[in-house]
């Protein structure tokens, strides 16, 4: 077991702290928090180990799992790498491409793992069929928020679309060509609804919308590619598959079958994945176990954190 320690224990960070201390592949040794209220409290209530420092905390264990605010995350990662701890960061991984760079390179440096807390790959409806996402052409994003007063800090795209970004990124073997974004401030400081159109080099298009001020709450993912539709519901665990093939010398009676101008037909076929239930969060912390046990890249690296930033910030500076 990997002794594991905890940075921050906020809604999200006493989420970690519950399933490192359920996981077969960690040892929980405790946690530290800077608001001593808050901390005193947690310890109290859930029997964590309280650290008094950050240094303390990170010399006592393996990784450091940095459940933070996103301005902090360079500096505690920075500080866990240097005393040769492997870190789990929360997303976004920073603050700052240019941090993000640095991290990156530290890890390098210093031969440790880390991964970056993009959830959603770990969804099991994005998982039932990630593997029948195969050089999808046109995608379509809806991650819509009903409004709450966490994460308001940062732009909605750090907050919510970079997730969408990340799955983006993951399934399209190509560079990104250009980017355009557009949005709009309701109620926070910084932008709460906000579209952004990424056109890559082979020449898929992503359109991407995200809110954090709606009337309910959504998380689509559409993708269209040559033989197949393929539409994800993150907030439902749904997957749906379409596929279009030749039409059989023999068809079923019941068979959907579509005829163009020019009289070619397909054949519309149905592959609803089973998606199996899961803990998301459970599921990429053990990942990361995993990697660093078996000394293989983590399933969401830095690099893929840092790429997932820069196009989220080539975003927010066309507004």
């Amino acid at each position: 077991m990997l002794k594991a320690g905890v940075l921050g224990a906020g809604h999200l960070g006493k989420i970690h702290l519950r399933l490192l201390q359920q996981s077969e592949k960690y040892e929980l040794v405790g946690f530290y928090d800077p608001f001593t209220e808050n901390a005193t409290k947690v310890a109290k209530e859930f029997g964590y180990k309280l650290f008094d420092s950050i240094d303390d905390l990170i010399a006592a264990v393996e990784v450091i799992d940095i459940v933070t605010p996103t301005l902090s995350h360079f500096d505690c990662a920075k500080k866990a790498i240097e005393s040769g701890c492997h870190v789990f960061i929360e997303k976004p991984i920073t603050k700052t491409v240019t941090e993000a760079e640095a991290i990156s390179a530290l890890a390098d440096k210093h031969q440790v793992k880390g991964q970056v807390g993009h959830v959603e790959r770990f969804n099991p409806a994005f998982t039932a069929v990630n593997e029948k996402i195969n050089q999808p052409m046109f995608i379509e994003t809806h991650r819509l928020a009903e409004f709450n007063p966490r994460g308001t800090d940062v732009p909605v795209v750090l907050d919510l679309m970079i997730h969408d970004i990340d799955i983006i990124l993951s399934v399209v073997q190509s560079k990104v060509k250009n980017v355009h974004g557009s949005a709009i401030s309701v109620i926070s400081e910084t932008p709460d609804i906000a579209n952004a159109r990424i056109e890559f080099e082979n020449g898929c298009v992503a359109n991407l919308t995200a809110s954090r001020i709606s009337m309910k709450n959504m998380r689509k993912s559409r993708f269209f590619q040559k033989d197949a539709y393929i539409s994800v519901d993150f907030l439902e665990k749904v997957a749906e598959v379409v596929r279009m093939k030749e039409v059989p010398e023999n068809p079923d009676d019941f068979a959907m079958i579509l005829q163009n101008a020019e009289g070619v037909k397909k054949q519309i076929y149905f592959d609803n994945p089973t998606v199996e239930g899961n803990n998301a969060i459970l599921d990429e912390l053990e990942s990361f176990a995993n990697a660093i046990q078996q000394n293989t890249t983590p399933i969401v690296s830095l690099h893929q954190g840092t790429e997932a930033l820069r196009v989220a910030q080539q975003i927010i500076d066309c507004f």
